[in-house]
């Protein structure tokens, strides 16, 4: 059971990400409130499923690949909400470029798995999932008090309001695009080598 429960905790994560997307996005500040209870669940279950997985030595080649695609589904999911904070605060086009990242390095992974190879990584990609957490749930949980009455939910819109939102959304952004730019790079012995994919297929 323990050989599983990290992967198990990955899917979790998976299931959650549109639970909370789509209970962030209702108008109803309720709502709202329990999809970042929802969201901080699944954000801790990305700490336990490697715990679990380092200190049980239950790591698998499933779990590798379900691990960081939890982590891209769940961010994702909080990109997505952004932009129905503040359209002009937070714009698409940094959003985007965000989402197309971490989908087209997905995409790179699913190929490498098809040809039995294990992409690498760099620590820094670890470090801009950390920050991009960090920075959603800071920011979606401001958008949850600027739906009060209370001060604290003045505070909140006006920040959110913010042309700082903006820069900071651009610098996890550029962040993110030069992770994927470094992960195509660590890998560049991949790309046009190709009695190395036909190696590793039948191997």
């Amino acid at each position: 059971m323990v050989k599983t429960l990290p992967n198990i905790l990955s899917v979790l994560r998976i299931v959650l990400a549109p639970v909370f997307l789509v209970m962030y996005l209702q108008p109803e500040i309720v709502w709202r409130s329990l999809s970042i209870a929802v969201f901080a669940t699944a954000a801790v279950t990305d700490f336990f499923d490697g715990y679990i997985a380092r200190t049980y030595h239950a790591e698998s080649s499933s779990g590798i690949f379900l691990d960081p695609l939890a982590d891209k589904l769940l961010t994702i999911s909080g990109f997505i909400c952004l932009p129905y904070l503040s359209p002009n605060i937070f714009g698409w086009i940094p959003v985007g470029l965000i989402i197309l990242r971490d989908i087209g390095t997905t995409f790179l992974r699913l190929w490498a798995d098809y040809h039995n190879r294990e992409m690498k990584t760099r620590y820094s990609a670890k470090v801009k999932t950390m920050i991009q957490m960090l920075f959603l749930y800071i920011v979606l949980l401001m958008g949850v008090f600027s739906m009060s009455t209370i001060e604290l939910g003045q505070v909140c819109r006006l920040t959110l309001e913010s042309p700082v939102m903006t820069w900071l959304l651009w610098a996890v952004a550029v962040l993110t695009v030069y992770t994927g730019i470094e992960y195509v790079v660590v890998n560049r012995f991949f790309w046009g080598n190709n009695s190395a994919w036909t190696q590793s297929k039948g191997s």
